[in-house]
């Protein structure tokens, strides 16, 4: 009788000790970008070069309307200080978007065509690298422009070979080269254009291109 009682004792206890069932988890909607910063509205400012100021003036819808339209990013150009200007709105839906517009006017003022500019809206893995041909080789006078000849071969068909090759756009201003593409593309069109400078001829640059292209295909 004194064991049953114990048994009884042993599950009335085990009842009592049984956990509470768990709360249900709280669901927190996203915070908007004003309210990250709290309640402070993010800028970025991109300076605009005094030979991009009529091709702005000229694409300038064509600017604005993805920014405002479909980023939901304030955006103005400020006429006294020649930059343009761009803010967050209430309304914007991700605060990477501030981001991603400032590069895209800015991948425009290094040079870059809108249609090919744009994808930086639209792309997460695009990015502009920049560097000059000083960075690779000192060169002067006659020297300076033959490698430059040689980057943009005749009629640009050696640009044109890298560009289509590698999936990215390149813009030679004067010394300084501009690439937009992914992060690996951009390390084999800045490869080709490095032994270009250096002094290898277009023909070996091509076969080179044409090797790490194929071997980038098989990977991908």
């Amino acid at each position: 009788m004194a064991a049953m009682k114990v048994e009884a004792g042993g599950a009335s206890f085990a009842a009592t000790a049984a956990p509470a069932p768990a709360a249900a988890r709280p669901q927190f909607e996203a915070l908007k970008p004003h309210e990250m910063s709290d309640g402070k509205v993010q800028f970025r400012k991109v300076a605009v070069p005094p030979h991009r100021y009529a091709p702005l003036k000229r694409n300038w819808m064509e600017i604005y309307t993805p920014v405002y339209e479909q980023m939901k990013i304030d955006i103005r150009m400020n006429l006294k200080a020649r930059r343009v200007e761009l803010k967050t709105r209430s309304d914007t839906p991700d605060v990477s978007n501030l981001q991603k517009c400032a590069d895209f006017v800015h991948a425009f003022m290094l040079g870059f065509d809108i249609a090919d500019a744009i994808a930086l809206l639209r792309l997460d893995d695009l990015y502009v690298d920049s560097f000059e041909i000083k960075d690779v080789k000192t060169l002067r006078g006659e020297h300076l422009s033959r490698a430059i000849g040689r980057l943009s071969g005749k009629g640009g068909k050696t640009k044109f070979a890298i560009e289509n090759s590698t999936r990215t756009r390149i813009v030679i201003a004067d010394t300084k080269i501009h690439i937009l593409g992914s992060f690996l593309n951009i390390k084999v069109a800045r490869d080709s254009l490095s032994s270009l400078i250096l002094g290898s001829p277009a023909a070996k640059v091509y076969s080179k291109l044409r090797a790490v292209t194929a071997r980038l295909a098989e990977k991908y």
